[in-house]
């Protein structure tokens, strides 16, 4: 951190983790560039200094640039993405290939690819380090992940993160660049793992809100985070991670955060699915997206391709699609056969 290097950093997507981002990367005094489809949302935070409708309280830092491109021809945006050292994807994870696919050209081949979403595309069950290689190889992706809420992080609060990717010194090079007395961000070599801990834990915490919303205690919760995290576990080293990953900050670190917040927007979801709210309003009232959601159905599929057993997350699905109740899911996870741990 002392030895300080300014970058040109471009953020593509402006919901509340891409605000926090540009409020901790301009306050850290790199140039910064933000860029949303919603123009009059952009327009909004320019002239306030506060994107009100996803980060409220907040303050943006007059340096922001915003990208705001009434031609359609995006020639502001060209003109940042070629000056780019780090271009950050802070759109949702079923958005990424489109969002990605259309811009890759522009992207410097040396720039490097910061992706904060947690997800796993549904309709190839690929993640989302795979999307980017097979749209544009050899990219220089870099996933960020970890116990990291826009709501803290954008007012400066004690956060740590991971970052992984195949290419080491991209990965070295985002560490250096995010970090900041406040935002603490370690490497690991385990992308697989690094992408898996931080999508699939999204699931258990609409469960854990389910349980919230039924009235259940802690100790319900606690079970269903702990045997979540070994559902997680499994299909994790089916697919090639390494175990020691779910044990960090982009594992349990996540899982905890994420089940146990209120400003865990699955969490949430879950909630109002408890308290008997169908599913659709549930995640209309939360108004953002519910990663979870589309990641449950993303791992079901990808359990039964691989032969892993996951009966948190199947029970959730099950309860999602309207085909038990929130509480008759509860009460077939607890009456399973019995067995050791």
């Amino acid at each position: 951190m002392n030895d300080f290097e300014k970058k040109n950093i471009c953020i593509i997507g402006y919901g509340s983790f891409g605000t926090a981002i540009s409020i901790l990367l301009a306050g850290k005094g790199h140039n910064v560039s933000v860029t949303d489809m919603n123009k009059e949302l952009l327009e909004n935070c320019r002239e306030t200094s506060e994107n009100s409708r996803y980060l409220s309280g907040a303050r943006i830092p007059d340096g922001v640039n915003y990208i705001i491109d009434e031609s359609g021809k995006n020639t502001n945006l060209t003109k940042a993405l070629s000056m780019a050292d780090i271009v950050v994807f802070a759109v949702p994870a079923q958005v990424f290939r489109n969002a990605f696919s259309g811009i890759c050209d522009l992207i410097p081949d040396e720039a490097i690819v910061v992706d904060v979403a947690k997800g796993i595309e549904i309709e190839s069950l690929k993640r989302l380090s795979e999307v980017a290689e097979e749209i544009k190889p050899k990219t220089r992706y870099v996933s960020l992940s970890g116990p990291s809420h826009a709501e803290e992080v954008g007012i400066a609060l004690p956060t740590t993160v991971a970052v992984s990717s195949m290419d080491g010194e991209a990965a070295k090079t985002v560490q250096e660049a995010f970090s900041t007395d406040r935002f603490r961000v370690y490497t690991n070599n385990d992308i697989v793992g690094v992408e898996l801990g931080g999508s699939l834990k999204n699931i258990m915490a609409l469960g854990a809100g389910i349980s919230d919303g039924l009235g259940f205690g802690d100790n319900a919760k606690a079970a269903l985070m702990t045997r979540g995290m070994a559902e997680i576990k499994r299909l994790g080293l089916a697919i090639g991670a390494k175990e020691e990953t779910f044990a960090g900050l982009t594992g349990v670190g996540d899982l905890i955060v994420t089940c146990t917040s209120m400003h865990s927007r699955n969490r949430r979801c879950g909630i109002l699915i408890g308290q008997g709210v169908p599913v659709e309003d549930s995640i209309k009232e939360v108004g953002m997206v519910v990663e979870g959601v589309y990641t449950c159905e993303a791992a079901c599929k990808l359990s039964d391709k691989l032969g892993v057993e996951m009966p948190i997350t199947k029970s959730i699905k099950a309860c999602l699609d309207g085909k038990i109740t929130p509480r008759e899911a509860i009460d077939n996870l607890m009456t399973r056969s019995l067995k050791s741990e």
